[in-house]
């Protein structure tokens, strides 16, 4: 499918904005408190994730009104499949990233500090409106880690809430409370990496902490109306192992309930670990049985060709209610407020009374000038 390129209606220069966040410590360096990486700069400087920086005596969002890319996906991409099955959603991010996964897989966008990367320029009341325009029913803040432009993000769930679209959030969960609290007050579905179980695996590959992002898998969970669904990639011996699946889906089942969905994603080499074999299907579908045999009703399977393990099942009575084959729906037995049509049973989820007809398409679109 061809590029689809919008005209702008100004010539708006949207480069950096003030940040919030932060405070100045005694040492006269300002600390950034958006992750709990907290940086401290001097003036000039620029935080881990390049995209915050000290300019003087404030912090400002250098990616303000600039993207890498937009383009229009299937909702199940993200991955959401309990969030507008079938649907059509606008997809943008930035640059940088606040964590340093050895095996980033969109390593060219969230690990750039090149900022002819940002090929585009567009505000949030623009974005919204591109996106109604297309036809599609939500705003993606994906590619790279969206909390690190929160500001810009949290402007363009505004525009898009104003003009009825949802909010999508595709994240890694490094966030503080304080910003936790707002970003996720504007997000109707989000979809969370837990990378792994172990706090070894978050420091030595991904250079963070996995604890924040439980807290956040939590809060979301608990305290927030976000619909939430959670991805983790295998990775041939680092956090494949059944030990650690289990432990990791108990805790899931305990601590965010059963209806909670998982998604169990494919690794291929990529950035700094290429020397790692690519994850086998079979890896996917004993992760899938463990998680299930732990009480997760919803357990999906990514990255390769696996029509059950994309699927959406009653957990009553076993009957396909959404059936996929990679983006594409093949089969829809919910009944129009979002029922088992068999038994009843509700599917917990955002459901519209019929599927969308998006299936496999991808179009990337330019803001043009």
């Amino acid at each position: 499918m061809g590029m689809f390129t919008f005209k702008r209606e100004s010539e708006n220069t949207l480069d950096g904005a003030p940040a919030r966040y932060w405070h100045m410590l005694d040492d006269g360096r300002i600390q950034c408190d958006l992750c709990p990486r907290y940086c401290k700069l001097h003036d000039g400087q620029r935080g881990f994730c390049f995209v915050r920086a000290r300019r003087g005596d404030e912090m400002v969002l250098t990616t303000y009104g600039r993207s890498s890319g937009f383009c229009v996906d299937p909702i199940e991409k993200k991955p959401l499949n309990h969030f507008l099955p079938g649907t059509p959603v606008f997809s943008f991010g930035t640059a940088g990233c606040n964590l340093g996964c050895k095996f980033c897989q969109n390593w060219d966008i969230s690990k750039s500090r090149q900022f002819d990367t940002l090929a585009d320029e567009a505000s949030p009341d623009e974005i919204a409106r591109t996106a109604a325009e297309l036809g599609c029913r939500s705003v993606a803040f994906t590619y790279n880690d969206p909390v690190i432009f929160l500001e810009y993000a949290v402007d363009t769930a505004k525009a898009c809430h104003a003009r009825g679209l949802k909010t999508v959030a595709v994240t890694a969960g490094e966030i503080c409370p304080e910003p936790r609290a707002e970003f996720f007050a504007h997000m109707d579905a989000a979809n969370i990496d837990l990378k792994a179980f172990t706090e070894r695996f978050y420091r030595q590959i991904c250079m963070g902490e996995l604890q924040p992002v439980l807290d956040t898998l939590k809060y979301v969970r608990h305290h927030t109306d976000t619909w939430l669904e959670i991805t983790t990639l295998l990775i041939p011996g680092e956090n494949d192992s059944a030990e650690e699946i289990d432990a990791m889906t108990r805790w899931i089942a305990a601590e965010l309930g059963a209806d909670v969905p998982l998604h169990f994603s494919a690794f291929h080499p990529d950035f700094k670990m290429r020397d790692h074999p690519p994850t086998p299907p079979q890896t996917l579908s004993r992760a899938r049985h463990i998680a299930m045999e732990n009480g997760l009703r919803y357990v999906y399977t990514g990255n390769v060709y696996d029509e059950a393990g994309g699927s959406t099942y009653c957990h009553r009575c076993g009957q396909k209610l959404i059936g996929r084959d990679w983006y594409r729906l093949t089969a829809w037995n919910l009944t129009p407020d979002g029922r088992c049509n068999r038994c009843g049973t509700p599917l917990p989820g955002v459901f519209d009374a019929e599927p969308g007809k998006w299936g496999s398409r991808r179009l990337p679109v330019r803001m043009g000038r």
